[in-house]
This record gives structure tokens, C-alpha cells and sequence, in this order.
């Protein structure tokens, strides 16, 4: 069942930070397994798609390179490079913002890509915790170079959100989250349970 339009549920997740972290990067090794060195900063949008399979159910994650698309994303991936502090700093506003235009549900996950630069470290590993600790995001370190964590970063964030939804539909008919019944961005909302829309966006 690798066809594109075999799924069971599809979520938007958006990369979002400072550029020339690696965004682009953490996007193309987790879809393509593929990571260009002379990877340039990303001009417009750009997204790409996978699909994971989760308690058995098919996942289709639709991702996006871009820091203000916002809309529709049920998972965001909060980047910063270990080896430049001010990418960190700028964490803040990143977040700020990315909560003043998302759902308030929405999955976050503080990613400090570049570990394999652990030599150049800017960033201590418990600073990021804490800061993540203190947000209520998810945490991981990465390396889209050397592929370290990539796969577990994005699983964990999909994975979060099916548990989301899933447990939303329990307590609600389901009807709109059928398997199989078409494009699905099912979006986790306090006063929606589950929101289908059709299309891409």
C-alpha cells in the first residue's frame, strides 16, 4: 500500500526557524533520504510528502518548508542550529508567533538539528530542555547530515497527533474520519472534533 492516495488520515506539519538551519534539509532526508550540501535558502514554498504507519492505520504527513503557512498545520517542528545560539534565541519568537496564527492544539517539537557539529555546540542540550520543558514541546536533537534522529523526530510528532485524534474520535460518531474517504487534513480543535477538508490546504 504505497500508492499516494491510500491513506487513512493525512496532517500538516510545518518546519519553521531561523534560516539556514537546515530546514530544508530535515525535509528532504526524511521524504527522499536524500541531503544537499549546497542546499541554498528556500525561496517560497516547498513540501513534500510521506507516509508512516501507525497502530496500523496509514499516516500521510504533508510537510512544509516555510515559516508562515501556517494554516491547517496539526505539528510543527520548531528548528534552531546547535551551533549558532542566535537561532536559538529566536526560538521564542518563533513560537509566539507560530501559536498566534496555528490551532491552539497544535503538536510542537523544539529540534536542534546540526548534532554532528557537537564540536562547534552553542547550545547546551539542557538549556534547550528546559526551554522546552517550560513551553510544553516535545524535544530532540538531530543531524540531517549524518540522518541521526531525523526518522524518530518525525514519527514521534505523527505519532503524537494520530494519539490526538484518535482519542477525539472516541469520544465522538468518527463518521468523518472513515478510512478511506478521501483527502483528510483532520485538524484537533477544543470545540471541533474532527475537521475534513478536501484538497491540499
Amino acid at each position: 500500500m504505497n500508492k499516494e492516495d491510500e491513506y487513512d488520515y493525512l496532517f500538516k506539519v510545518v518546519l519553521i526557524g531561523d534560516s539556514g538551519v537546515g530546514k530544508s534539509n530535515l525535509l528532504s532526508r526524511f521524504t527522499r533520504n536524500e541531503f544537499n550540501l549546497e542546499s541554498k535558502s528556500t525561496i517560497g514554498v516547498e513540501f513534500a510528502t510521506r507516509g508512516i504507519e501507525v497502530d496500523g492505520k496509514t499516516i500521510r504527513a504533508q510537510i512544509w518548508d516555510t515559516g508562515n503557512y501556517y494554516r491547517g498545520a496539526v505539528g510543527a517542528l520548531l528548528v534552531y542550529d546547535i551551533a549558532k545560539h542566535s537561532t536559538f534565541d529566536n526560538a521564542t519568537r518563533w513560537l509566539s508567533e507560530l501559536r498566534s496564527y496555528s490551532d491552539k492544539n497544535i503538536v510542537i517539537m523544539l529540534v536542534g538539528n546540526k548534532s554532528d557539529l557537537r564540536h562547534l555546540r552553542a547550545v547546551p542540550t539542557d538549556d534547550a530542555k528546559q526551554f522546552a520543558a517550560e513551553n510544553g514541546l516535545f524535544f530532540i536533537e538531530t543531524s540531517a547530515l549524518d540522518s541521526s534522529n531525523v526518522e524518530q523526530a518525525f514519527r514521534q510528532i505523527l505519532t503524537e497527533i494520530y494519539r490526538i485524534v484518535s482519542n477525539k474520535a472516541i469520544d465522538s460518531s468518527n463518521e468523518n474520519a472513515q478510512p478511506g474517504s478521501g483527502a483528510q487534513i483532520i485538524v484537533p480543535k477544543a470545540d471541533d472534533t474532527t475537521k475534513s477538508t478536501g484538497g491540499c490546504c
